[in-house]
């Protein structure tokens, strides 16, 4: 019999819909990822935290924990802050297991998921393609090694010939911003704006895209800005979780440690290597 438990780790958000739409995909995970026993905890900002979830996998019988990052990008919380509750609750509990998956990243199967949510914006509002510009929101970071993968992704959403026009940007903490980026848009040439929020989960920052969006409208009638849904519970986003379960059980999950600012000195951030402290 097994004694594994998965626990799905979420950022967390201020605003109650964002830490329900949390519980609800952590329900349909149960689905997804097999038999074993579900926990779910948050990073911070709702509870419960890492902490108490690991032990809740602990007190339910788990000889085996899988801790399982709900984040689309890798920055500090997924290098340095789940790995350090890890470190402690391998220690308050030395005869349990704990294996640590991969975050969702760049996968195939999450890019085809960002075509399916601009084809639905195409079908309730058709119109050229070549006069659409297609602006990719993130959350934004302190670190350019998450940062760098939305502009990966952008560039892999223009690589599909689908529209000419293609953009990055962000929410908070980093440059460019969403206005900045809408005025990009419209600086070339755009007469409708497909904004695709790169969210996991509603909270305070995807109502945020829609108002700044609609605000934009609102003062450049002459452009038209539609704002599709984020991922959710899309069935890809279960597929890959599914992907790093195996991942972590198998013993081959790994980190991109290559450009993080943790480790190498990336120009700008090389205050923040703790490889040398």
């Amino acid at each position: 019999m097994s004694h594994d438990t998965v626990i799905l780790i979420g950022h967390g958000s201020r605003e109650p819909s964002g830490k329900e739409e949390f519980l609800r995909f952590a329900e349909e995970a149960c689905r997804h990822l097999g038999p074993e026993p579900v926990e779910s905890c948050f990073i911070e900002l709702a509870e419960p935290l890492v902490p108490e979830g690991l032990d809740r996998c602990v007190e339910r019988g788990g000889r085996r924990v899988i801790a399982l990052p709900v984040i689309l990008f890798a920055a500090g919380h997924v290098k340095v802050g789940i790995s350090h509750e890890l470190d402690k609750a391998k220690a308050r509990h030395p005869a349990v297991e704990f294996l640590y998956g991969r975050h969702l990243g760049l996968h195939p199967l999450l890019l085809e998921a960002c075509e399916e949510r601009l084809h639905e914006l195409e079908a309730r509002f058709p119109g050229p393609a070549e006069e659409t510009a297609v602006l990719v929101v993130g959350r934004g970071s302190h670190d350019p090694d998450a940062n760098s993968d939305l502009c990966k992704l952008g560039r892999l959403l223009w690589e599909s010939g689908r529209y000419p026009r293609v953009e990055v940007c962000f929410i908070g903490i980093t440059n460019p911003s969403l206005p900045d980026g809408l005025d990009r848009c419209l600086a070339l040439g755009a007469k409708r704006i497909f904004v695709l929020p790169y969210f996991l989960f509603t909270g305070v920052l995807v109502p945020r895209i829609h108002r700044l969006s609609a605000a934009f409208e609102a003062a450049h009638p002459e452009i038209e800005v539609r704002v599709g849904e984020h991922l959710g519970g899309h069935p890809n986003v279960f597929k890959v979780l599914a992907e790093r379960k195996a991942e972590a059980r198998e013993g081959e999950a790994r980190m991109n440690c290559a450009l993080c600012h943790y480790r190498v000195r990336v120009p700008g951030h090389s205050h923040h290597v703790l490889a040398e402290r």
